[in-house]
């Protein structure tokens, strides 16, 4: 088994071996640390149990990304920018830390933070511009609503770490995470219905495969999960019961569907496909947790 393991990674690509090593050993780390919470837990609680553990993996998976490659994403940044490739390697190992303090619940209120700030920033600088520049392209708007609701729910988890009840900045910490993340879902659940045939959860431009059953169905159910989500998110009805069940379809989803494609991406030779194999179910892992995120603050 470990040598099939090891034979896998030799087989990638440098940064989608880095990008596996990473999501692999966060895996492991968070998994330990959340391990009392799990066993305590009963029902959905194992699943909200696991919130940090699906926030933290896709950062070290991304920070790794950004390590491995930083000469590739030094492109994506704004030209006016100076010191590009140090920016690339900075928010490499920002996100690597993010991931290491959100996974062992240790300094989320400031790590948390400071990655919803991060977030909100490449929105204003690198996706807001670039989606005005395209209006009628639907992509560059999935991925400023993506970014927001990573940083909002981000906020949400730095609020509920805040020592001090309800106080004022951690009240609105939540409640901008909270409307954040609903108007994330009610786009991405209206996606779904315009779109039955994109990849469930972040409708992003890559199709389910021809192998999965009743694909419209799958995107149908999602979208009207989504839809429900962001209304009572927006209303703050039944937010943590609505939000362990959304979350908990969005984890099955990446279990069945996204795991096969990603293990098909691992199979293709092209570092590229690799790449996006990793980034398409990293994704979706994040965007549960984000979902997730919001069964914490049931007293806020």
């Amino acid at each position: 088994m470990h040598l099939a393991i090891f034979a896998t990674l030799i087989a990638l690509s440098r940064s989608a071996a880095a990008m596996c090593c990473a999501g692999i050993v966060l895996f492991l780390i968070g998994l330990w640390a959340a391990k009392n919470s799990i066993a305590e837990s009963r029902g959905l609680d194992k699943i909200v149990a696991l919130t940090n553990l699906c926030f933290a993996i896709p950062l070290a998976v991304f920070g790794a990304e950004h390590l491995s490659g930083a000469r590739f994403i030094m492109q994506g940044i704004p030209a006016y920018v100076p010191w590009r490739l140090f920016w690339a390697y900075f928010v490499g190992f920002a996100l690597l830390a993010a991931s290491l303090s959100i996974a062992t619940r240790i300094a989320v209120r400031w790590s948390a933070l400071l990655f919803g700030v991060m977030m909100f920033l490449f929105v204003a600088m690198l996706h807001f511009p670039g989606a005005l520049a395209d209006p009628h392209n639907r992509f560059p708007w999935t991925i400023v609503f993506r970014e927001m609701s990573f940083g909002g729910a981000a906020w949400v988890l730095a609020g509920t770490a805040m020592d001090g009840g309800n106080g004022a900045g951690k009240r609105a910490l939540i409640t901008v995470g909270r409307l954040l993340v609903a108007l994330t879902a009610i786009f991405f659940g209206v996606q779904h219905f315009l779109h039955p045939m994109a990849l469930p959860g972040v409708p992003l431009p890559k199709e389910m495969p021809p192998w999965v059953p009743a694909r419209p169905l799958i995107d149908f159910i999602t979208g009207a999960a989504l839809l429900v989500a962001g209304v009572c998110f927006l209303l703050n009805r039944k937010t943590r019961i609505v939000a362990a069940c959304v979350g908990a379809w969005l984890l099955l989803m990446v279990l069945v569907i996204y795991g096969p494609v990603l293990i098909a991406a691992l199979a293709d030779p092209s570092p590229a496909t690799q790449v996006e194999g990793l980034n398409y179910f990293n994704d979706t892992l994040l965007f549960s947790a984000v979902i997730l995120s919001l069964t914490k603050p049931a007293s806020a």
